[in-house]
């Protein structure tokens, strides 16, 4: 369980059971941030354990994430004891709704022996329903006595049915025969080997370009595949301009179509026809498509590779990375891509890449592409905060495979208290601060509108001085050679260390945004 304690929790957690882990987080953030990069990586609920109103209050935005990044997690928030809360005494908190809408449920049980019930239940729902589960506890309720003789209302099991209605895979077919140019569209609900399994074997039969959604908190498709063409754009004229040349479009686990900024017109030209498979209803419901599958997308896919025939068509233009830059000239500062690209070339294919860099997120995109499942991680709500934390709970529940956070400086410095988790707990994560002193995207969205920002730049801050105090190992790193040497000692031993590095990359800030 991931925590940061108060006294309103101290009934439950004084006198754990050794067979229960607990683990520290500095800042409820952080605590959800490492709940919800450890369900990700292990595909089944975490258990989070908050504080109230402070604690929940602190963790809002960290539950939007986990919601919005399909995270399931089981969170139980201490409440004052149950004899007075008729009075509002000191720490009572107002917590049904202080989350608003991002939980899928929550519940505060009517008696004390009602609790194990319904944190049986609340499993149940983040498993099912793919976000966080809410059960408000008084803290008086641990100390009451169970009831042997009665049974919890909550099932043992839920097996969920993977089969798929023949007669959807054969709509979906008969869409697919009729598109004479046809595309697919991948995101995060694609994400497991089973779904990218099954997306090849579908992508090759029908010779079609694969793109990856805007803004996906993961990637649903290999990109170092041959039929990968790259990223969509997030406004409507470039992406109209980019779906044009094809008649039919299968998206598979993606909205239709995740956008930010907004602009005037349709999403895509008129002759295009669009339709979905996920497994999301909210995403299925608001989706402008002509047919849409509300169905595992794995199954369904596997099951229309088979039916659909092998076309005879020339492959579409396979995506390209850049080149690699050349080093920075002397007296330059060292760019964004020249980071990126030198880290693409080192690391291995199966690294996990948690991101939040929002102003380089495009060029780390287009160079460190995600070869096997789980290979990108991001917080699909657009806040920050995550990626520290996010990346140590993937650490935590994969500690076989490397894991790297490519993270803004001032990204970090909203969730920093998780270095000294991942200190505290040996998660061994390369954590590469690319720190350009200021808020650059804000700066660039600001000169989009042709005005000025109020807001000061912060080059004084130090993130590697910072990470020190919470007993990280840091470097400050300002040269290309230091930035190779540092790599090469430190990208080798990603699979096993067991000590967390941070690498803070003074980078000039990058001039252009286009998402």
């Amino acid at each position: 369980m991931f925590s940061n304690p108060g006294s309103t929790e101290v009934p439950f957690l004084a006198g754990l059971p050794d067979d229960l882990r607990f683990v520290l987080a500095l800042h409820e953030g952080p605590v959800v941030g490492l709940a919800t990069g450890y369900a990700i990586a292990r595909g089944e609920p975490a258990l989070a354990v908050l504080h109230t109103t402070a604690g929940l209050g602190n963790a809002v935005g960290a539950l939007a994430t986990a919601r919005v990044n399909r995270a399931p997690l089981v969170v139980v928030v201490g409440q004052q004891d149950r004899r007075h809360l008729a009075f509002e005494p000191f720490l009572t908190g107002k917590l049904e709704r202080l989350a608003g809408d991002y939980p899928v449920s929550v519940e505060q049980p009517v008696r004390p022996q009602e609790v194990p019930g319904a944190i049986e239940r609340a499993w149940h729902e983040a498993r099912t329903r793919r976000g966080p589960a809410v059960v408000i506890v008084p803290m008086d309720d641990w100390d009451a006595p169970a009831e042997r003789e009665r049974e919890d209302a909550a099932a043992g099991r839920v097996v969920r049915a993977a089969a798929v209605d023949p007669g959807a895979v054969i709509e979906l077919a008969a869409f697919l025969d009729a598109a004479e140019s046809p595309a697919l569209v991948v995101g995060a609900g694609a994400d497991d080997p089973e779904t990218w399994s099954a997306l090849v074997e579908l992508a090759e039969r029908l010779v079609a370009p694969v793109f990856q959604e805007s803004f996906g908190a993961r990637a649903g498709f290999p990109q170092d595949h041959r039929l990968f063409a790259g990223f969509l754009p997030a406004d409507r004229p470039r992406l109209r301009e980019k779906l044009a040349p094809f008649d039919g479009v299968l998206v598979v686990g993606a909205p239709v179509f995740r956008q930010s900024p907004f602009a005037e017109g349709r999403l895509t030209e008129v002759g295009t026809r669009i339709a979905l498979v996920a497994e999301e209803p909210e995403e299925v419901h608001r989706s402008p498509v002509e047919l849409a599958v509300l169905a595992p997308p794995a199954a369904v896919c596997r099951e229309l590779a088979r039916r659909v025939p092998q076309r005879d068509a020339a492959p579409p233009e396979q995506f390209q990375t850049p080149e690699a830059l050349a080093p920075p000239a002397e007296g330059e500062q060292l760019r964004a891509g020249q980071v990126l690209a030198a880290l693409a070339e080192r690391l291995p294919r199966d690294a996990v890449v948690v991101e939040e860099a929002p102003v380089d997120r495009p060029e780390l995109h287009d160079r460190l592409l995600a070869r096997e499942p789980l290979g990108f991680l991001s917080a699909a709500m657009g806040g920050l905060g995550f990626a520290l934390a996010g990346a140590t709970g993937v650490r935590m529940a994969l500690p076989e495979r490397p894991v790297v956070a490519v993270v803004g400086d001032g990204s970090s410095l909203y969730g920093i208290q998780a270095l000294w988790t991942a200190v505290h707990y040996g998660a061994g994560v390369l954590f590469v601060i690319l720190s350009n002193g200021g808020y650059a995207i804000m700066d660039r969205l600001a000169e989009r509108r042709g005005l000025s920002s109020p807001w000061p730049s912060f080059e004084e801050v130090e993130v590697a001085a910072i990470a020190r105090g919470f007993g990280c190992e840091a470097r400050r790193i300002s040269t290309y050679d230091e930035l190779i040497a540092a790599l090469d000692e430190a990208v080798p031993t990603l699979a096993s260390r067991k000590e967390p590095l941070l690498l803070d990359v003074v980078i000039e800030p990058t001039q252009t945004f286009a998402p």
